[in-house]
C-alpha cells in the first residue's frame, strides 16, 4: 500500500521474538507511536507474547523456524501500513529517533533508511565504543519484495532503478549482551549460521583463519573503536564478538558436513 496525498501515511513496526520477556516490554513501549506494532514469535516458552498482547501489539506465532529471512517474510505478510520499520526485540527506539522516523513517514519519501546502534552491554551503555554498523530498517512497505539470507539477512527490493539509501542521524539503543549466558547462546547461533553462509559460498575455514579473524576483530573493536574506554563491559563485548569470528571459521572446517541454515534461536 503506497501513501497518497488524501490521507495520513502510516507506519508499522515489526518485531521478531523468541523468549524475549526480559526486554520486550521496553522494546514495544518505545514503538507504540506507530500505527501498528506487529510481533511474530518463533515459539516462546516464557511470557513474551503475554507482555506483547498486554501492550496492544498484534501477535502471531510461526514456530517452525527456518531462518531470519523466512520469519521477516512472514511478518511482511501481516503489514498493513505504508512504511515498515524492523525493530529487534533487544532494541529500543529513543525519543529522538522516534521523531526522525515520524518525520520521514509523514514526508511520504521513497528510499531506504539505515540506522546505527548505541550498544548496551551487561547493563552498561558503551558511551565510548563506536559501532559503525548500519542496518536497513525503514522502507516503504510496497518497495520490499522479500528477504533473503541466513544471518544478517537483506531486503530484495521491487524497484529495478536506483533507490536512495540514507543513514538516520539518531541511533537505536541495542541491548546486545544482556548476560554471559545469553552471550554464549548468541555466540553459538551466530557462529554456526555464519559458518553455514560461508560454506554455501564455497569458502574455507580453519584454526589459523579463525585466529587471525578473531585477532583482527578484537583489535578493531577494543582499540580502534574505543571498547577499552568502557571498562569490563567494553572488554567482554569485544571479546565475544572476536570469539564469534574464531568459532565461525573453526566450525566451517570441522563441522563442514553438519552445517545447517536452520540453527534455532
Amino acid at each position: 500500500m503506497m501513501p497518497t496525498s488524501e490521507r495520513k501515511t502510516t507506519l508499522s513496526i515489526g518485531i521478531l521474538t523468541k523468549n524475549e520477556a526480559r526486554l520486550i516490554g521496553h522494546c514495544i513501549e518505545s514503538a507504540l507511536f506507530a500505527d501498528e506494532v506487529i510481533v511474530l514469535d518463533s515459539g516462546s516458552t516464557d511470557n513474551t507474547l503475554a507482555i506483547a498482547q498486554q501492550l496492544g501489539a498484534k501477535t502471531y506465532t510461526s514456530a517452525d523456524w527456518q531462518g531470519f529471512a523466512v520469519q521477516r517474510n512472514r511478518l511482511l505478510e501481516r503489514v498493513t501500513s505504508d512504511y515498515i520499520f524492523f525493530l529487534d526485540a533487544d532494541e529500543i527506539i529513543t525519543p529522538q529517533l522516534q521523531s526522525e522516523i515520524t518525520a520521514i513517514v509523514q514526508s511520504g519519501a521513497t528510499g531506504v533508511w539505515k540506522v546505527r546502534w548505541t550498544v548496551v552491554a551487561y547493563g552498561h551503555v558503551l558511551n565510548h565504543f563506536k559501532s559503525n554498523a548500519s542496518m536497513e530498517r525503514l522502507f516503504p512497505a510496497a518497495l520490499i519484495d522479500h528477504y533473503k539470507g541466513v544471518v544478517h539477512e537483506e531486503a530484495v527490493l521491487r524497484s529495478s532503478g536506483h533507490v536512495q539509501r540514507h543513514v538516520m542521524k539518531h541511533r537505536l539503543l541495542h541491548h546486545s549482551r544482556q548476560s554471559i549466558r545469553a552471550s554464549l547462546e548468541k555466540l553459538t547461533q551466530y557462529a554456526l549460521l555464519g559458518a553455514a553462509k560461508r560454506h554455501a559460498a564455497g569458502k574455507r575455514g580453519g584454526i589459523w583463519r579463525g585466529i587471525f579473524s578473531a585477532m583482527a576483530s578484537f583489535f578493531r573493536t577494543y582499540f580502534f573503536r574505543g571498547g577499552f574506554l568502557d571498562g569490563g563491559p567494553g572488554f567482554l563485548y569485544c571479546y565475544f564478538v572476536a570469539l564469534e569470528c574464531f568459532f565461525r571459521y573453526v566450525a566451517l572446517e570441522y563441522d563442514r558436513d553438519m552445517l545447517s541454515e536452520n540453527v534455532s534461536r
